[in-house]
């Protein structure tokens, strides 16, 4: 199974199939708080804000894995990697996802 790197999304390729489709809804997903999207309230993930940093990374982790298996399903997450700087209370969080195929092959 190919890895592939994914981060928030910084630019739509409307015109996106295949893999890259895949990749591309998984960082919008990543990119996307709840409640944010107009037709579906539901879509994305909720970030947990008023937490101490290790229980808000384990928290956050858990949304996001979430709302990837619901509104993704054709992607694997293998592994979330999250670089947090608790001076500023930030969270930059990378995903390592692996791709489903048309047949359902990994």
């Amino acid at each position: 199974m190919e890895i592939y790197t994914v981060n928030p999304i910084s630019a739509i390729d409307y015109g996106a199939t295949g893999t890259a489709e895949i990749l591309q809804n998984v960082a919008f997903i990543l990119s996307t708080f709840k409640y944010s999207c107009p037709l579906d309230r539901a879509f994305g993930w909720e970030p947990v804000i008023d937490s101490p940093i290790d229980q808000a990374e384990a928290e956050n982790t858990a949304a996001i894995i979430d709302a990837i298996e619901e509104y993704e399903p054709r992607a694997i997450i293998v592994e979330i990697v999250v670089k947090s700087n608790e001076l500023e209370g930030r969270q930059n969080i990378t995903l390592k996802v692996g791709v489903i195929d048309g047949t359902g092959e990994v």
